[in-house]
């Protein structure tokens, strides 16, 4: 293989990383806009909205249950849930795609969530705690990926949103 073709697909390689960095903030802003709805619905404290200001944070562990409810509530309100309560394809697809992924990435995603489903430990009865053990194995894996967006940058446009 040719230098220049090396450094091609490595200046993709990169590319695709910042793009996909991208494609995570937006997903994050726009699948946290109905926060101050849940926040109310939920009366969450305060020490739970910080955590999802560090959500993004490499190496941050989420521990309390109440971010699960509040995620599972975003969900809804951006209708990504059927009636049975678990992510539907489809929406989840279109949300993605709608917010810059391309279908590969979208399909890629949906992916990651199929996996941590099959290691999490699910708690039949509180879903709040397996939506949060779901989050936390979906994020750990975006980090592998590198595509975690900055948090700087990602918690300040959501900031300016609301």
């Amino acid at each position: 293989m040719s230098a220049k073709l090396l450094l091609v697909l490595a200046v993709c390689l990169v590319m695709r990383v910042d793009c996909s960095k991208e494609v995570m903030k937006q997903m994050t802003i726009n699948f946290a806009k109905p926060m101050e709805a849940c926040k109310q619905e939920l009366n969450v404290p305060d020490a739970v909205m910080q955590d999802f200001f560090n959500f993004w944070k490499e190496g941050y562990q989420i521990t309390n249950r109440e971010a699960g409810c509040v995620i599972l509530c975003l969900a809804k309100k951006l209708e990504l849930l059927d009636q049975d309560m678990n992510l539907h394809h489809g929406k989840a697809m279109e949300f993605a795609m709608k917010h810059g992924a391309d279908e590969a990435m979208a399909k890629q995603l949906l992916d990651i969530k199929h996996s941590c489903e099959k290691v999490i430990t699910i708690v039949a009865d509180d879903p709040c705690q397996t939506m949060l053990n779901l989050a936390m194995c979906f994020k750990a894996e975006i980090h592998k990926l590198d595509w975690a967006p900055t948090l700087d940058v990602a918690v300040g446009e959501l900031l300016a949103d609301t």
